[in-house]
């Protein structure tokens, strides 16, 4: 089994607007763009070894405040634009109660199944409370990219910007 990098969208793979002081998502494939760099980090994981595999809670779907095609057409661009193995989408909001919303870790569950992941040697990348929620549900190490909105989050690790998590991540390698 091999190790995986999961990676919170928003915030991690691409821009939010920030609004009172909270991150929100593209609510349209125009307003959709990709942070600087991200392709060649997961270059690096991917020639590292890690499955990338992106886990994102989407409960815009769920509030009627995005149509399913415009989600689609994100994603789309994605696989087409970074070397990503996997999108998991949870489409539900928090009164659903479902297994896949962030901080519940079935979205992880499901991808490690699915892709013989091995999450006591996987890492989860993201920039909110949920994500690292997440991934200590699942059983991984937690990194969160430091951002104004998320300073009293608390996680295994803290980068500056995704492009630092992988010198984090090769780190921790050797000491394991």
């Amino acid at each position: 089994m091999k190790p995986a990098v999961f990676l919170d969208r928003d915030g991690v793979i691409n821009e939010v607007s920030i609004r009172d002081g909270r991150p929100f998502s593209p609510r349209r494939f125009d307003d959709f763009k990709l942070i600087d760099g991200v392709k060649a980090v997961l270059g690096a994981f991917r020639k590292n070894g890690f499955a990338n595999i992106i886990v994102t809670n989407q409960p815009d779907i769920a509030r009627g405040l995005m149509e399913q095609g415009e989600l689609d057409r994100m994603h789309g661009l994605i696989r087409e634009k970074l070397p990503v193995d996997d999108i998991f989408a949870c489409p539900h909001d928090d009164k659903d109660n479902c297994e896949c919303r962030k901080p519940k870790p079935g979205m992880l569950l499901a991808a490690a199944k699915k892709w013989g992941a091995d999450l006591s040697r996987s890492f989860m990348i993201g920039d909110s409370w949920r994500d690292v929620g997440a991934g200590r549900a699942a059983g991984c190490t937690t990194i969160l990219v430091d951002r104004p909105y998320n300073q009293d989050a608390d996680s295994n690790f803290r980068a500056n910007d995704l492009s630092s998590t992988l010198a984090v991540i090769l780190e921790d390698q050797k000491k394991g």
